[in-house]
């Protein structure tokens, strides 16, 4: 008996164990699948909240690149953006501007823009200049006694259109008695043209016309600049009334065309250094004669704009006829320009 209750009461005890052994058994699927949707459902939430994010990114950005930024960055964006260079950022906008400028009036006969500010400046029919020197004090004095006027009447005659000014350049001294002496002398007659930064020696006046056509341009609009050597006497009526009938024309390079033999032996007058870039003929190029030769506004433009890369040759007439070869200048060789022929009909002679 005692051995069958035993057994009778494991057996109830078993039984009622069961259910929740079963119960446990069936719930453990239950808890993984729920925490898997938990699982899912926040991985599939993160992703959405990620996409998103890139959407309003993508915008904001295609915005702002659509609008004030450009795609592709400028020279001048790296530098004000990333290092903050305004002043460099101009500099380079001044400077792209500069050569636009450049290229318009220095390569175009008809210079829609002007090289100076018309509305401010007279318009003048011709810029005469004188070649002088420091010991050319008597000279001068003769020329403002005969053709060239003087005082009030100078004065007169730029109120019709035409200036007279004597043209030298600086002492290799700054500053010495010859500088001085000019300087006294303009405060009385009023009557040169400075040139401050061409040196006033001997081998420097090759280059004294680029100096001399750049700062003619610089102080006045005219439709004429004229060189003259301070050894000529002018029939200055007879000059006017030339380029009078001259009025209106592009790229007009004037003078008594010559040529010459170009002196290869170092220690001989009229040396050229360069001789070996004329060829084997040993005879220069076309040019007008240094004694009197006139540009018009564009030619003499033309040097100033590009006075820093031009070649000087031994002689000034030879330096600027080189230049008008490479442009499309109108060459007049006038007999009335040849000071030192027996022509009657002359705007110039030998003084």
């Amino acid at each position: 008996m005692g051995t069958l209750a035993s057994a009778m009461r494991r057996e109830n005890h078993r039984r009622s164990k069961a259910p929740s052994s079963a119960l446990a058994s069936g719930t453990v699927p239950l808890v993984m699948t729920f925490l898997s949707c938990l699982a899912w459902l926040y991985v599939a939430g993160r992703l959405w909240q990620d996409a998103q994010t890139r959407a309003i990114l993508s915008a904001g950005l295609h915005e702002k690149s659509s609008g004030s930024v450009s795609k592709v960055l400028s020279v001048e964006d790296k530098l004000i953006r990333n290092l903050g260079c305004k002043a460099i950022g101009g500099k380079v906008v001044e400077a792209e501007m500069d050569l636009a400028r450049a290229k318009t009036e220095g390569y175009l006969w008809e210079n829609r823009t002007a090289a100076v500010d018309s509305g401010k400046k007279q318009k003048l029919l011709a810029v005469i200049g004188v070649y002088t020197g420091f010991g050319s004090h008597r000279k001068r004095n003769v020329f403002r006694g005969s053709w060239m006027p003087r005082g009030d009447a100078l004065k007169k005659l730029e109120e019709k259109g035409v200036v007279i000014r004597f043209v030298i350049g600086r002492s290799a001294n700054r500053g010495d008695s010859l500088d001085r002496n000019i300087d006294d002398e303009n405060q009385q007659t009023k009557d040169f043209l400075l040139l401050e930064s061409h040196e006033e020696v001997t081998e420097e006046l090759p280059s004294k016309a680029k100096f001399f056509f750049s700062a003619a341009v610089d102080t006045w609009e005219a439709e004429f600049y004229v060189k003259v050597e301070d050894n000529i006497n002018l029939d200055l009526a007879g000059l006017i009334e030339m380029l009078e009938g001259r009025r209106g024309s592009q790229g007009l390079y004037m003078g008594c065309m010559k040529s010459g033999v170009v002196i290869s032996e170092k220690y001989r007058q009229w040396y050229e250094p360069d001789w070996w870039k004329f060829g084997d003929s040993n005879t220069y190029f076309r040019h007008a004669s240094g004694s009197l030769f006139i540009l018009s506004k564009n030619l003499a433009r033309y040097i100033n704009i590009n006075s820093a890369s031009l070649q000087s040759y031994a002689h000034d007439d030879i330096s600027v006829g080189s230049w008008m070869m490479g442009l499309n200048a109108t060459y007049v060789d006038d007999d009335r320009l040849c000071c030192s022929s027996s022509r009657q009909e002359k705007v110039c002679s030998n003084a």
